[in-house]
């Protein structure tokens, strides 16, 4: 059975499809790139991912990552069942769809930026997914198009720390080699710059992180039922 990880958030420009194309390329680079690994785009309108894929192929990027746009979230949950990891990568914006994916995923991240704009929905949308049975420990926030300064970015981890749920390690900051990587089909942890990469698999290695910890808590359960 798949791990299934869904990317959500309240709003649009927080780089949600950023963080997507992150977890699928790291999932599907590791152990010799023997990972089976699927995007799911849900936003078919914009298909964000869907072109990202595209370029991808064009550029001879490897590893392959298969992206197919799908209506509904419960298609792409059934359709898990094919793939070692499925990634969610939700609307734009909080809809009855983002419920589904949080309550099928094994880890729901929440992407944000470090301004009260991006933060305060954010949350809100975290505090909205654990009232409606999402377990909290299985949502964790991704610092996302931040800027330049470090203290505004502490500023921001410090805000997100005190509302109880976990937040990954590292930030995305903007940077123009995130965007050209962007362009070539590239996901944020393959740029040329090791640095920027670096901060970027710190991300993803906290995101695992919530994983396994979430993945332990439910073998326990199947044991002590």
């Amino acid at each position: 059975m798949a791990y299934i990880i869904g990317v959500v958030s309240q709003k649009g420009g927080v780089g949600k499809s950023t963080v997507c194309r992150l977890i699928a390329s790291e999932f599907a680079r590791m152990d010799g790139g023997t990972w089976d690994v699927k995007i799911a785009d849900l936003d078919v309108s914009q298909a964000t991912s869907f072109h990202w894929m595209q370029r991808r192929h064009r550029h001879g990027v490897t590893p392959e990552i298969r992206v197919e746009g799908y209506q509904r979230p419960e298609r792409a949950i059934e359709d898990a069942d094919n793939f070692h990891v499925m990634v969610l990568d939700g609307a734009p914006h909080a809809t009855s769809q983002t419920l589904k994916i949080g309550l099928a995923a094994d880890v729901v991240v929440i992407p944000t930026g470090t301004a009260l704009d991006d933060l305060e929905p954010a949350v809100a949308l975290a505090r909205e997914l654990a009232a409606n049975k999402v377990e909290k420990g299985r949502i964790v926030f991704a610092l996302s198009r931040t800027g330049d300064s470090d203290a505004e970015v502490a500023e921001a981890r410090g805000y997100l720390d005190k509302t109880g749920f976990r937040v990954a390690d590292g930030c995305l900051p903007e940077r123009t080699a995130y965007r050209r990587a962007s362009d070539l089909g590239q996901a944020v942890s393959e740029t040329a710059y090791p640095s920027l990469n670096e901060r970027a698999r710190a991300m993803f290695g906290s995101i695992i992180a919530t994983l396994e910890a979430a993945d332990t808590k439910k073998t326990k359960k199947r044991k002590a039922a």
